[in-house]
This record gives structure tokens, C-alpha cells and sequence, in this order.
């Protein structure tokens, strides 16, 4: 792939131009808490211009990603948007540029999404699963359910070819249902889901609505287990796609999982550019755009330094870790628990991690050695399904001689009262 400089990288702004607003009130809502840091506003045209500048020239690849995030991203309207591709075709100087935008798909139209079409946008749609799942906590304002909403706008997407995927969260709700959960987004006819684990806290104490790591490494290995006898290849689940490349040596495509992070910061409405989406505090403030250049901010040692705190804030347990290759640590925010050693930093969710990786590990052995050898991943279907089936055959023979053995039990019981009768 050519580049338009030696030792090229992405690099990455997740765009807010909403800020905070949105016509949701999730009660897991992280953007919520970090609203009266990140401001209230609404981007305005020069700033989207200085912005939309800015990141192109910074780019060292042919390639350049707009992400569009919120809050909500269709609080703004139609206009705006319009107005950010002209200014994409004006800087563009030959690059190649791609948009997708995260939205709750409640606002979603027949213009939007003839829009979105015919511009080439990518779609994520946030959305927890089936209504009972999803309307637990995916609230509007009012306290109303969203999911009849969230599933029109999906409607609309498939109505217009709009290319789109699933964005979940996994909670104390549907974390108990990876099955059901997964069939859902089957039957929707999904076939890029990622999903992400909720783990809030209010000061110390974990929220009620996250999900606990016995939870988590339940969940990845239900789903996981109906993915690998008949999906791999044909639907596409972030996580496991992230594992695999970890197996073989691969920069994974989610930050979470990767050795390193910091190379996808986010700027909010009036121009404030942080460290990462998670970390929207004054502490992770690495300027304003229009007082410093992204290429300064993003590349500055504030930045190498956040970036650095993936690997070297590891506490021992991580670094004597069989499966550390395959997590690293997962996402610093989720690193609050002492270790075994008593070390500060292990993270939160790594019982659920090592659970997963123990269960997936011969499998992504196998799939590894298929991509060595350049043949498909999804040849694991083959051998998951019959390990399913070795599996249902062990439990129908269980099941027999449980019946046989309470058979026999009766029998004898029988005699014995017959017995004491005569």
C-alpha cells in the first residue's frame, strides 16, 4: 500500500460534534458523567473546517477516517454533515476518505439513510439485543423504551442498502444470555457485531448495571460456542476477530486488545481534544485545536505518555500471565483491582479473560495453522461441529443411564416395600 510518508501510521479523532446531547439517557452512559468536563455545545462551521484541514493534512496514510460519535450525532442536521463532505472534498488532495458514524438509530430516516447511502457512510447502531434486554437500561429522557425506535431505524438501513453493524454493550442483563443474545443478531441478519463489556463505578463501588467478570467470560464462551460451529466467515464478531489476530502475531483492529493505544484520541464540539474516548477529563486534556495543531497534540509526549501506561502499567500478575499475549492488559480504564501479589492495576474483568482464552485456545491453535498455511479459519466448523456433536451424543448417553440407573433404583425400592409387606 503506498503512503504519503516513510513510517506511516493512522491516526485517528473520534469527531463529537454534538457533544454530549442526546435524546437517550442510558443508564450505563459513561459520556453522561464526563459531560460537565466535555461542554454542552454544538461544533461550529469554522471549527469543522479547521478541524476537517487539520486531519487531513495530519495524515501520514492515503486513506483518512472521519468517525462521527456523540451523545448522539443525528442531533445535528442533515446540513451539517452535508457541509462536512464539501470541506472533505476541498482538503481531500487526492486522499481517499471514508466516514462511519455510531448512532442510536432512533432518529434515523428515509433522507438520512438515502443520505448516508448514497455518501458511502458507514453505520454502527447501538443496540443491546432483544426488547427485554435492550429496554432494561436504553432509555429515552422520559424513561420510555427505545428498541421499537432503535429497530425501525434498522429497517430503514436494510431498506436503503445502508451499510451498517451492531454495536452492544454487555451488562448485568443480558450478560446472563449469550445464547439468546447471539440469535438475535443472527435472525437480524447482522454480520458485523461488536460488543463491549459495561463496567462503571461510582467512587469506589462497582454500578449495579456491570457486568461482573464471571459474567463476562460466560457470556464470550456462549457466544463464542455458537459462532465457531456455523458463523466463522460469515458473520464477523470483533471479539474473536481481535483474538484470532492476536494469535498470529497481528495488530488486532480493536484498541482494547492491542499492546498499544493512544493512537485514536477524541475532540469535542468546541475543539478539546482528549487522550481517548474513555478518558474525557481535565487530566487527559491535550489542548484545543485552535490553539494547538492535532500533529502537535497527538504525536506530543502528553499523548507517547497515556500510550505508554498500556504496557508499563502492568502489574505482576499481567507480566507472568500465560494469556497476556492475547489481552494485554485489556482497556487501562478497567485496571482497578490489586492482584494476587497485591499489586494495584490488575484489571477488573480478567477472570472473565482468562475463562475466555482457556476455552477458545485449541481453536484459535487450529485457526492460526490454517492462515499459516493458507487455507481459511473457517475450516474450524468442520471440527467445532463435530466436537458438538461427540458432545450431545456423551449427554444423550448420561441421560440414559441416569434413567436406567432411577430405574433400577425404583425397582429395587418397590421390592424392598412388597417384601416388607409380605
Amino acid at each position: 500500500m503506498a503512503t504519503t510518508a516513510p513510517f506511516a501510521t493512522p491516526l485517528y479523532v473520534m469527531l463529537k460534534p454534538a457533544s454530549s446531547h442526546c435524546n437517550l439517557a442510558c443508564h450505563y452512559c459513561y459520556y453522561l458523567r464526563a459531560q460537565h468536563h466535555a461542554g454542552e455545545g454544538t461544533m461550529s462551521d469554522a471549527l469543522l473546517e479547521e478541524f476537517t484541514r487539520q486531519y487531513i493534512e495530519a495524515q501520514t496514510m492515503p486513506e483518512v477516517l472521519f468517525t462521527w460519535h456523540g451523545g448522539e450525532p443525528l442531533m445535528r442536521p442533515l446540513s451539517f454533515y452535508q457541509r462536512a463532505l464539501q470541506l472533505q472534498r476541498q482538503y481531500a488532495r487526492g486522499r481517499h476518505i471514508d466516514n462511519c458514524l455510531q448512532t442510536n438509530g432512533t432518529l434515523l430516516t428515509d433522507e438520512w439513510c438515502e443520505f448516508l447511502r448514497d455518501n458511502h457512510f458507514l453505520v454502527g447502531i447501538s443496540i443491546d439485543g432483544p426488547q427485554e434486554m435492550h429496554d432494561t437500561y436504553r432509555r429515552n429522557k422520559t424513561g420510555r423504551p427505545s428498541w421499537h425506535s432503535v429497530m425501525r431505524g434498522i429497517r430503514l438501513l436494510q431498506k436503503h442498502g445502508v451499510a451498517w453493524n451492531a454495536m452492544a454493550t454487555v451488562n448485568a442483563v443480558n450478560g446472563n444470555h449469550p445464547d439468546d443474545f447471539y440469535q438475535f443478531f443472527r435472525d437480524l441478519g447482522c454480520q458485523y457485531l461488536q460488543f463491549t463489556p459495561v463496567v462503571e463505578r461510582n467512587g469506589t463501588e462497582i454500578c449495579e448495571y456491570s457486568v461482573t467478570p464471571d459474567q463476562w467470560g460466560r457470556f464470550l464462551c456462549g457466544v463464542y460456542d455458537q459462532w465457531v460451529r456455523e458463523d466463522v466467515g460469515r458473520i464477523f464478531v470483533q471479539t474473536f476477530d481481535a483474538t484470532l489476530a492476536n494469535w498470529a502475531g497481528v495488530t488486532p483492529g480493536v484498541c482494547s486488545l492491542s499492546s498499544l493505544c493512544g493512537h485514536a484520541a477524541v475532540m469535542e464540539a468546541n475543539g478539546d481534544v482528549y487522550s481517548c474516548d474513555h478518558f474525557v477529563y481535565p487530566d487527559y486534556l491535550l489542548g484545543n485545536i485552535r490553539q494547538q495543531t492535532l500533529t502537535t497534540m497527538l504525536y506530543g509526549e502528553q499523548q507517547r505518555s497515556f500510550a505508554r501506561k498500556k504496557t508499563g502499567g502492568l502489574p505482576r500478575q499481567c507480566r507472568e500471565c500465560h494469556w497476556l499475549f492475547a489481552c494485554h492488559g485489556e482497556c487501562p480504564k478497567n485496571r482497578f483491582i490489586s492482584d494476587r501479589y497485591g499489586e494495584q492495576g490488575l484489571n477488573y474483568l480478567c477472570e472473565g479473560y482468562r475463562q475466555f482464552f482457556s476455552h477458545v485456545a485449541a481453536d484459535m491453535d487450529f485457526m492460526k495453522a490454517e492462515l499459516d498455511a493458507g487455507r481459511a479459519p473457517a475450516n474450524i466448523m468442520e471440527r467445532a461441529g463435530n466436537r458438538a456433536a461427540m458432545e450431545s451424543q456423551r449427554t444423550r448417553k448420561e441421560s440414559n443411564t441416569d434413567t436406567i440407573t432411577d430405574t433400577i433404583t425404583d425397582t429395587i425400592t418397590d421390592t424392598i416395600t412388597n417384601t416388607n409387606k409380605i
